[in-house]
């Protein structure tokens, strides 16, 4: 009898326990059961029991649940308890993800998946963001307001420099998100486009009587591909005329001809000056060999006399006509002087 008293006590223990657990658990996820029996999010005491062992946030997945059902994305496949699941577990952004999706469904614009949105927010990127730059273009100023330099500097082939700002209008490129590069690549490939456009045309008035040419020219080249963006306009907004370039490069170009021009002739002139001074030089050696020669004819002469080739009155003949021939060069001279006064 006392056994049985005993059993009875250990049952009913037992049974209270087991109903204090129940209550417990009800009373920890009773408001999240009832707003997912109301809405039809699907999610059960089973379900949420599991997140907890697993630690993750029962509150976060079943609002976001309910959320997406709300909201009309129970259409879509990977949408499921496990997945929204396997995502938080991931580190990924669940509620963020959820907006984007309503986002994207509200527009009709745009046909995103959870698959693909999920991924996206892995990547680390905003998609909520890139939804709303899908939905509502964004403007991107070229160059960057925050960049060194004010204007992209062109110069046509006339010579003038142009300076130009630009506005891009792009919008997010859901399928390039991923890998895709980011706004500085596209301000890159705009600028690059705009400086090779002005480059090509003939003059600088060409492009300030038709700036949309620039922008033609410039979405003709598909500066897009491979991006996160797709650009939906190029507007110019400002052009201003710099300095005229050509000119510049001309008058540099006529300075440097100008110093080869003086470099060579200071050249020739040092070697007309070294050419003299070789002439001087063998001015004076000839005027030495003619001192030796002359110091010789002394000599010829004593050897002659006493040879006897050479008599007194031949002697005294010789000196007549040198003294004649110096008579005559000095009456030249002094002609030449009294003439040239």
């Amino acid at each position: 009898m006392f056994e049985q008293h005993m059993i009875a006590i250990v049952f009913g223990s037992l049974f209270i326990i087991f109903c204090l657990v129940i209550l417990i658990v009800f009373s920890r996820y009773f408001s999240l059961l009832v707003q997912s029996w109301t809405t039809g999010a699907g999610i059960g005491i089973a379900d949420l029991l599991r997140m907890t062992f697993r630690k993750v946030n029962p509150t976060l997945i079943t609002r976001s649940k309910i959320m997406a059902v709300q909201a009309g994305l129970q259409t879509d496949e990977g949408l499921t308890t496990r997945a929204i699941e396997a995502h938080y577990l991931s580190g990924g952004n669940v509620p963020l993800v959820i907006r984007s999706m309503i986002a994207a469904r509200k527009a009709k614009i745009i046909a995103l998946t959870f698959k693909q949105a999920a991924a996206i927010d892995l990547a680390g990127r905003n998609i909520l963001e890139a939804v709303q730059t899908s939905v509502y273009p964004r403007v991107i100023d070229c160059p960057a307001k925050e960049g060194k330099r004010p204007s992209l500097d062109a110069v046509a082939k006339d010579g003038i420099q142009l300076k130009v700002k630009a506005r891009v209008t792009v919008r997010a490129n859901l399928d390039q998100l991923i890998g895709g590069a980011t706004e500085e690549t596209i301000i890159a490939r705009v600028g690059e486009g705009i400086v090779s456009a002005i480059g090509s045309s003939t003059t600088h008035a060409d492009v300030l009587e038709n700036p949309d040419r620039i922008s033609k020219a410039v979405l003709a080249r598909r500066l897009d591909s491979q991006t996160a963006f797709e650009i939906v306009s190029i507007d110019i907004a400002d052009i201003d005329v710099g300095d005229n370039i050509g000119a510049r490069l001309l008058a540099d170009q006529a300075e440097a001809d100008t110093r080869v021009a003086r470099a060579k002739a200071e050249g020739r002139r040092a070697m007309a000056v070294s050419k003299e001074q070789e002439n001087i030089a063998a001015i004076e050696e000839n005027r030495a060999k003619l001192v030796e020669a002359e110091a010789e004819v002394p000599k010829a002469m004593a050897d002659a006399f006493r040879a006897g080739k050479l008599g007194i009155l031949d002697y005294y003949r010789l000196q007549n006509v040198q003294a004649d021939t110096e008579m005559r060069g000095a009456i030249a001279g002094s002609s030449n002087t009294a003439n040239t006064k």
